[in-house]
């Protein structure tokens, strides 16, 4: 995610990081070929059809409704996404405090809050579908299994139906834990939903055709009035409709390691200052951004 101060004049017309304008450029300087060459046979070779502006003016507006909803429904998961990540810190949070209430067994009670870690460290690595080292720096030995975060989420649970059994936790303690990893189980299950579900493939595939027969078609409005600047304005155009599909597969996927992705990476350490204090060890200082993203 991008960290930054409000842009001036200058970043804001010449930024690139974050921009998608590095993943579109190529379609633009494409469709401005294409109308510079639809402009050179206009004037030299042979005279095309000068349409009226009009029916591109209502075509555009519908495009750029059906734009907007899809963006919205981007953001929406975007948004969902960090909401959930939020609900997990402030349950491992509350989850820490119940462990130092509940657990009087010290050493459970530090083993069940390095698999809580680990656990947050596995699910990352499983939405970003990346390799996870860093939840073997607090639980070394627990098996992978199945599906990773879900084996280290059991292992927590056998720990306190242990401690329940043997009389160092009561059921009012149990209860409590239980429902709290109840919580935890159902924000990851929420990201997972996420993650595994795209929008519809559909509605990718009619944005891009109605996006390229509009941007094909529209040079033809232009070559009467604005003739010579027919790709300056076919450029713009391009940019302001690719770029709004582009951002919707950017926000698509909030836990990608794009630059727009959400910091999971940080939400981790969050996690980690916060617990650290009961397994009696120094916090670790936050993550910080890195040119800017912070990851």
């Amino acid at each position: 995610m991008i960290i930054k101060d409000k842009p001036n004049l200058f970043q804001l017309l010449f930024a690139i990081k974050g921009s998608v304008l590095p993943h579109i450029f190529p379609r633009i300087l494409a469709l401005m070929a294409y109308s510079t060459a639809l402009v050179l046979v206009d004037n030299f070779v042979y005279a095309l059809p000068h349409t009226s502006a009009a029916p591109f003016a209502v075509f555009g507006i519908a495009l750029s409704l059906f734009l907007g909803f899809r963006n919205n429904a981007a953001y929406d998961r975007w948004w969902e996404g960090r909401r959930l990540w939020g609900g997990l810190i402030a349950d491992f949070r509350a989850f820490a405090r119940e462990c130092d209430l509940f657990i009087s067994n010290k050493d459970r009670r530090i083993k069940i809050l390095r698999l809580s870690l680990c656990f947050i460290h596995r699910h990352r690595a499983n939405l970003r579908s990346v390799e996870n080292e860093n939840a073997k720096q607090w639980v070394s030995d627990l098996p992978y299994g199945a599906h990773p975060p879900c084996t280290a989420l059991n292992a927590i649970n056998a720990e306190i139906t242990d401690g329940h059994r043997t009389g160092e936790i009561d059921g009012f303690g149990a209860r409590s834990l239980s429902e709290r990893l109840g919580g935890i189980a159902l924000a990851q299950a929420g990201c997972e939903r996420i993650a595994t579900t795209p929008l519809p493939h559909v509605y990718s595939l009619l944005v891009y055709r109605t996006t390229y027969l509009y941007c094909l078609l529209v040079p033809m409005a232009f070559l009467e009035n604005v003739n010579w600047l027919t790709p300056l304005f076919v450029g713009v155009i391009a940019y302001v409709f690719f770029g709004l599909a582009e951002v919707t597969e950017e926000l698509e996927n909030p836990f990608g390691t794009t630059v727009n992705g959400l910091p999971l990476d940080a939400m981790c350490r969050v996690i980690e200052i916060s617990l650290t204090p009961h397994l009696e060890l120094d916090p670790p200082a936050p993550l910080t951004p890195t040119d800017g993203v912070l990851s």
